[in-house]
């Protein structure tokens, strides 16, 4: 069999439902467990904005949101959805929008594991993720047993590999894009140089740099971005509620959308909106915990409340604004779909925001550009503490050097295998990630009745955090 072949017929079947399944359940579960800790949102919100100096932390609580949503919000948020559409139908959107509002309890459980297990280094910098909850949690009398071990390494090992394709190579491939599709003369090779010296000037220095940085950039990109998007649906406001109409009936009956040039049908729709707005927010995939453990925060509840604010303005915010806009697009321009044209979310998205006069293609290239910058930042943070902790300090440097070559090639063109891999590895670093926090989700749930049911949110967590021996 063809190794290329091989290789995508193995992306298909981790993407597919069992993989979705164990992630909406999870979403599901952990609504649940937490007493659908959801409806905290206005207090995270309030909390991500609210410095905690009493605590231990490199970062500030809303330089880990950022960093954080730095990673999530990303070129998913803009041709994912267009993708979910093309595939699954308008009702795709809102598959999508539910997932991002039931997510929002896993983003809370998994970031709660990861700072209550977090560790210092030898220098007193925080690590932690699945790794370290992996690691900490089973221990007993001073070991971990081995399949405590087997469950960090498999998380640790996912996570670096797709740092590589998901963090850099796609993102950097996705920037070379609209860049040339709009701006042809400009070769690919200085795109890519430009890259290297914007990406490497952050990396370099480190997670206190990349917090400041994104600290600044994912509000203004993300705030420009909304505001863009609302502008467009005010254009579009004739169309806005029968968009918004049809995205509902869609999501739950089998009608064919412009002329069945889109997909159609229930389960369609609940397929590439759950999986698209799980590859979006990446709520159960462990990610945003790395930089959620280095945050300054008195307990862990504090800073699991900031992170699942991610959740929500990546998905439940960004994506239903992207939706809406080209949904609404589309009713407006149905000539859009005509003559079978448009075969890929890029496609879909490029023509939909074309439509919108003077404004639509540049909030499309200035969100694209931001979006997978911004991208490639957080992901170097998580590829980096993985590594860390598979090969230790010495790693690092490598890594980041690895990291941004990987950058300068996805834009030159180095195909669509590394995506394909990396997307595989993606999916494969949810599994260790959600079986530690499903298994520790009792825990999770009642020290979440003190903290937050129970109105102790002030309360500083005195138990000592470990340091590790210097690797």
């Amino acid at each position: 069999m063809d190794i290329v072949q091989l290789i995508n017929d193995i992306d298909a079947a981790v993407w597919g439902p069992p993989m979705i399944i164990l992630l909406l359940g999870s979403h599901l579960f952990l609504t649940i467990r937490t007493g659908f800790i959801q409806r905290k949102i206005p207090k995270a919100i309030k909390l991500s904005v609210t410095k905690d100096p009493d605590a231990e932390g490199d970062i500030s609580q809303f330089g880990a949101l950022t960093t954080a949503l730095s990673a999530t919000i990303g070129t998913g948020n803009i041709v994912g959805v267009a993708t979910a559409i093309l595939a699954g139908g308008p009702g795709a959107v809102l598959w999508m929008w539910l997932t991002g509002v039931f997510g929002i309890a896993t983003k809370y459980s998994e970031t709660y594991a990861a700072v209550k297990y977090r560790v210092k280094d030898h220098n007193g910098n925080m690590l932690g993720g699945a790794m370290y909850a992996w690691r900490r949690a089973f221990e007993k009398n001073g070991k971990t047993p081995w399949w405590a071990l087997l469950g960090a390494g498999a998380f640790a090992l996912f996570a670096s590999i797709a740092s590589f394709g998901i963090g850099s190579a796609v993102q950097s491939s996705a920037m070379t894009g609209i860049i040339t599709s709009n701006m042809p003369g400009i070769p690919t090779w200085g795109i890519g140089l430009a890259i290297v010296i914007m990406v490497s000037i952050v990396i370099f220095g480190g997670i206190k740099v990349i917090s400041k940085v994104c600290e600044k950039l994912v509000p203004f990109m993300a705030i420009a971005y909304a505001w863009g998007c609302i502008v467009i649906i005010g254009m579009n406001w004739e169309y806005v509620w029968p968009a918004i109409c049809l995205i509902c009936e869609c999501a739950f009956t089998p009608k064919a959308a412009f002329g069945g040039a889109v997909g159609s049908g229930l389960m369609m729709a609940l397929q590439f909106g759950c999986a698209r707005g799980l590859f979006s927010n990446e709520s159960g995939m462990g990610s945003a915990p790395i930089v959620a453990s280095a945050a300054t925060t008195r307990n862990p509840a504090r800073q699991a409340l900031v992170s699942m604010t991610g959740t929500f303005w990546d998905t439940v915010v960004i994506c239903a604004l992207t939706g809406i806009v080209l949904v609404s697009t589309m009713i407006a321009h149905p000539d859009i779909m005509a003559g079978g044209q448009i075969t890929a979310g890029a496609d879909l998205t490029s023509a939909a925001f074309a439509r919108i006069p003077y404004i639509g293609t540049p909030i499309l290239i200035f969100g694209m550009i931001l979006f997978a910058y911004s991208t490639i930042l957080g992901w170097s943070y998580y590829g980096n503490r993985c590594v860390t902790y598979l090969f230790g300090k010495r790693a690092i440097r490598p890594y980041q050097v690895l990291y941004v070559a990987v950058a300068f090639l996805g834009a030159i063109g180095i195909g669509d295998l590394v995506w394909t891999i990396s997307d595989i590895t993606n999916a494969l670093m949810a599994v260790p990630n959600i079986i530690v926090v499903l298994a520790l989700s009792g825990l999770i749930a009642r020290e979440t009745k003190h903290y937050v049911w129970d109105k102790n949110l002030d309360e500083k967590d005195e138990t000592p955090i470990p340091v590790l021996e210097n690797k």
